[in-house]
């Protein structure tokens, strides 16, 4: 059982722990799945170092390059359709190492 109140400091917050991601190996991977999503392709692409926020705005940069909608997901961001050469492309010109990966 944890200390919830003290008549010394009043209530007692437990420390929040920050999640960590696994880093990666510094190379970004592209995937096609369509596993589960009732045969609707998306690219999820992997291996970005960054923290929420910048993760979101990358995301959104990828969105307006490919013209279609997307989301991140723990880490993770997943663009609609099947625009892999693209999101190569543009990944390739903000300087990341881009790898194509799966069928």
């Amino acid at each position: 059982m944890s200390l919830v109140y003290s008549t010394e400091t009043g209530r007692i917050k437990p420390e929040e722990t920050k999640v960590t991601r696994p880093t990666g190996d510094g190379i970004v991977r592209i995937q096609k799945q369509t596993k589960g999503r009732k045969g609707k392709g998306v690219c999820i692409i992997t291996g970005l170092d960054l923290d929420d926020a910048p993760l979101k705005l990358v995301a959104a940069e990828l969105k307006k390059v490919c013209g279609c909608g997307g989301s991140v997901k723990e880490g993770t961001i997943e663009i609609q359709g099947d625009n892999r050469e693209k999101i190569k492309a543009y990944l390739e010109k903000k300087g990341h190492r881009v790898k194509l990966a799966g069928g």
